[in-house]
């Protein structure tokens, strides 16, 4: 892998890249899509390539689950698999220790909402019903069966490289927003050596990236970038919980970004609303990955020039108009209102598949418009 950085903004902490791998060039800033089963739901690889797409990420966890690492090995490894002829990441599984975890047992996700500061619940000794977090890595309970399934740093990077993706990240405990400081801390004791012991393990010529945690807790956060960028990492990926409020992600990545080395790329995980975009890319990012365009999409909602569109409501069946009269997308240029509302109100996966690449289609081309602005000296 080798990344460069082309301009460098001179009223912010923007900037321009490209992210060279054996697969392919990521122009960046990039939205990452999400791949969770090495597929973007209700798409064919050839079709998320028509979104303007540039690379994917998949997940480590579910992929282990079904078909199993072997079977997508023998199969030529993902890029084979799947048909996808462009960059892709995988990630741990780390997300899975908090999402199958203290995710599941509170019915929260990793964003803190605002006004919950203080409903700090989850304590240092503290353990989620269903996963078993140890020294050595993860017990977990598969989703799909009940088998016991263990991950620590060495079988992360054994899957993954039996996955084959150019980008795997480092194992680590993503933490929960109810977590005190004392349990982000222990946490993160835990994050820091199996980054180590990923190193360790990694016998592949992937690049990897290591994964700094510490939650809202600004020592944490710097100890963590200080600690990560200290290892022989290829760059970098920002996760844990965050703030969803303006300005609090953001004030993490104050945090984090001085303390690591500038040459190599930035990867924010699980961040990309569309109000966000372009706050995370001033404040340095260079890739993030998002399931707000394709998870928004199955549930019927389009993002347009005109704000937030939900095309389950029945008003939209007399509306004989292309879901964006400024995007020039395939569905745009083909398709009307009325008719993916009744698609969609008829239970027809198609209409979710419309949506779905016309959003991938809106955030790449709002992506493309930042880009450009930085090159113009405008962000």
């Amino acid at each position: 892998m080798n990344f460069k950085i082309l301009k460098k903004s001179k009223i912010s902490r923007a900037r321009l890249g490209f992210l060279e791998t054996e697969h392919g060039v990521v122009e960046t800033p990039c939205l990452v899509p999400v791949a969770t089963q090495a597929v973007i739901k209700t798409l064919t690889s050839e079709e998320a390539v028509q979104t303007k797409s540039q690379i994917l990420i998949a997940n480590t966890f579910h992929l282990r689950l079904r078909p199993g690492e072997k079977i997508v090995e023998k199969s030529g490894k993902l890029h084979k698999f799947m048909n996808w002829k462009k960059p892709l990441m995988t990630d741990s599984g780390g997300f899975q220790v908090f999402s199958l975890g203290f995710g599941k047992d509170f019915g929260v996700t990793k964003f803190l909402g605002k006004g919950m500061e203080n409903k700090k619940t989850i304590a240092e000794s503290s353990q989620p019903k269903s996963v078993k977090i140890t020294r050595d890595g993860v017990f977990f309970r598969s989703p799909l069966n009940g088998d016991e399934l263990f991950i620590g740093p060495k079988e992360s990077m054994k899957i993954q490289e039996k996955l084959g993706a150019d980008i795997i990240f480092a194992f680590d405990e993503c933490t929960p927003p109810l977590a005190d400081y004392n349990y982000v801390k222990k946490s993160l004791e835990k994050t820091h050596d199996w980054a180590k012991k990923s190193l360790k393990f990694k016998s592949s010529k992937q690049a990897i990236f290591g994964i700094v945690q510490g939650s809202e807790f600004k020592d944490l956060r710097r100890e963590s970038a200080k600690f990560i960028n200290s290892l022989d990492f290829n760059g970098f990926g920002i996760g844990g919980d965050l703030w969803r409020d303006k300005g609090g992600t953001n004030r993490v990545l104050d945090w984090v970004i001085p303390e690591l080395n500038e040459k190599k790329p930035r990867h924010m995980l699980g961040v990309g609303y569309l109000e966000n975009i372009k706050d995370i890319i001033k404040s340095g990012i260079d890739l993030f990955d998002c399931t707000v365009p394709t998870h928004y999409a199955r549930r019927g909602i389009a993002f347009t020039s005109r704000g937030r569109l939900d095309l389950n409501k029945v008003n939209f069946l007399k509306n004989r108009e292309p879901l964006d009269i400024n995007c020039v997308c395939y569905v745009c240029q083909n398709y009307k209102k009325n008719y993916i509302c009744h698609l969609l109100k008829a239970g027809e996966i198609t209409g979710m598949k419309l949506l779905t690449f016309h959003n991938l289609w809106y955030f790449n081309t709002f992506i493309e418009d930042i880009r450009a602005r930085i090159k113009k000296g405008e962000i």
